[in-house]
């Protein structure tokens, strides 16, 4: 026989439930926006990002959309490549824009060591060509 108690406990646990669900259903999406976000604002393409993570672009994009959840190797591996960590991209608010110098960070450091260098260099050259 049920009591009003325990009534309320099997309420509660169903009401619990119902939240994990609904967080849980919302992290991917919310994951997704964050990623978009974070490659939009470092000027990167999916093809570009997926690329040097290695997967299809498809497989970026269903990441992007909400469609699939990527490991946690995986994630760790996205966070890196957009100068970022795993943390801010689960965030509730989106990782905010980078600067043009994060954005120069990460152009240069899908360069080898030598090219980086080089890449540095041209710049501070048009810079100093272009203050005169």
């Amino acid at each position: 026989m049920l009591t009003a108690n325990s009534t309320r406990m099997v309420d509660r646990r169903r009401s619990r439930q119902h939240l994990d669900e609904a967080a849980h259903s919302f992290l991917p999406i919310r994951l997704g926006r964050n990623l978009a976000t974070r490659r939009k604002a470092l000027g990167l393409t999916q093809a570009a990002v997926a690329e040097r993570l290695g997967v299809d672009t498809e497989t970026l994009s269903r990441f992007e959309r909400g469609k699939h959840v990527p490991s946690l190797l995986t994630l760790e591996r996205l966070a890196a490549i957009l100068s970022s960590t795993c943390a801010e991209l689960l965030e509730e608010h989106a990782p905010q824009p980078a600067s043009e110098v994060l954005a120069m960070q990460t152009w240069l450091a899908g360069l080898s060591e030598k090219d980086a260098e080089f890449a540095k260099r041209m710049l501070k050259a048009v810079c100093e060509h272009l203050a005169q």
